[in-house]
């Protein structure tokens, strides 16, 4: 396997990650994608710049709440797909937050409240643009567009300090296209040399591999699988949002809850992946009140078995079920799903069962093991057998983590 470059070892150990969307397209408070959906026109639909003031945008309480839920960077909408972009864009167009009543360059906010905190600000920034109409425009137009792209993630390439990475959408939309990626990308590395660079292959292209001065590849609303690098050693990260929008949907009722969040979390560092979390920020720029729970709950989780969500790789090591074993720098942590819960069955629902579960591939045997949440000890038999206890009375931690030792 091929050495990750050490910006892709440091991207791997973030894990978890914030995807913020927020845009004009919040105020309608049915997606991200509704002026496509609905063929708003776009002199019809730039009149929302009018109504956008972000009154409670608080870059600082979002990224507080990023690094409560245990996420490490926040990837944030700098420019979606309808043009409005997030930041100042110094006269490359009027379509941007410095020209409504806002007048303020959200991005800026963002990228110093990350630096406070010790949170990496990841910026998306998209590739399609309906303004420009760039998806069927004619060939002399779509070389303007993308000399317009390139300023454009140039500005927030040099305006803003070091970030962690750009994070690219809409080459989808324009396949054979020739999208230039040679230069963007070699202008990114020339000012942010350690910065991830990840352009989504959308939702009908999951895991593929694209330009090699990739970083990562995307899986859209979709379980990750896993890499295999036969040159430059490449990152995963799946996406997906709390519910069913990218963006804040007011009548969308149909929300994942923390267990969930928890089983696709685990999954993708099963994996190798990170994943990346989606909420929509309300047109005036306030974390809803599900999300903000939501996502404080699963920090509580998270904190109890960092050690192993972090730092921990993929390992060959064959479990039962879903269960499997992550390798945290030397230590082995054992990912249990499925278990019982202690009680008498009137007052407990069934979810699982205790008991022994087989490990095959060890190199060693294994001498011992302790749940990371309470510090228990589990016995181990055959040197390969480790005996779960289920979940405490009264507890239920969806998939709990214990140390091995060998």
């Amino acid at each position: 396997m091929p050495t990750p470059l050490p910006r892709i070892a440091r991207f791997e150990s973030m894990a978890y990650g914030l995807f913020i969307h927020y845009g004009l397209y919040s105020l309608l408070e049915r997606d991200a994608w509704l002026q496509f959906m609905e063929r708003t026109p776009v002199a019809e639909y730039e009149k929302l710049a009018a109504r956008f003031t972000a009154e409670q945008f608080d870059a600082r309480d979002i990224v507080r709440l990023t690094k409560a839920a245990g996420m490490r960077y926040i990837t944030f909408t700098a420019r979606h797909h309808e043009g409005f972009s997030l930041y100042d864009t110094r006269g490359l167009s009027r379509f941007d937050t410095m020209q409504t009543a806002a007048k303020r360059d959200l991005v800026a906010e963002l990228v110093a409240a990350c630096r406070a905190e010790g949170i990496a600000p990841f910026l998306y920034h998209t590739t399609l643009d309906w303004r420009w109409d760039s998806a069927n425009c004619d060939a002399a137009q779509f070389r303007d567009y993308l000399d317009y792209l390139h300023a454009s993630v140039e500005l927030l390439c040099t305006r803003y300090g070091p970030i962690g990475g750009l994070w690219f959408d809409g080459n989808w939309s324009r396949p054979q296209a020739d999208w230039q990626e040679d230069r963007l990308y070699a202008m990114i590395r020339r000012h942010q040399p350690d910065a991830i660079i990840i352009n989504n292959t959308g939702m009908f292209a999951p895991g593929v591999i694209g330009h090699p001065e990739l970083d990562a590849v995307t899986f859209e609303n979709c379980p990750a699988a896993p890499i295999r690098p036969t040159g430059k050693h490449v990152a995963a990260e799946t996406c997906q949002p709390l519910n069913n929008h990218w963006g804040f949907a007011r009548h969308d009722f149909n929300y994942i809850g923390p267990a969930q969040i928890i089983q696709q979390l685990a999954h993708s560092r099963k994996v190798g992946a990170n994943y990346l979390l989606n909420i929509g920020l309300t047109g005036a720029g306030a974390i809803p009140a599900y999300e903000r729970a939501a996502l404080e709950r699963v920090g509580e989780w998270v904190a109890l078995v960092a050690p192993a969500l972090y730092d921990g790789r993929p390992t060959g090591y064959e479990c039962e079920g879903r269960d499997f074993i992550l390798n945290a720098n030397g230590t082995l942590y054992y990912f249990a799903h499925d278990l019982a819960i202690a009680g008498a069955e009137n007052t407990t629902i069934a979810v699982g069962r205790t008991g022994p579960r087989v490990i095959k591939g060890l190199p060693r045997e294994l001498r011992a093991a302790r749940w990371l949440d309470n510090g228990e000890s589990l016995t181990v038999t055959g040197g390969n057998t480790v005996h779960l206890t289920g979940h405490p009375y009264g507890t239920n931690y969806v998939v709990r983590v214990a140390e091995l030792v060998m």
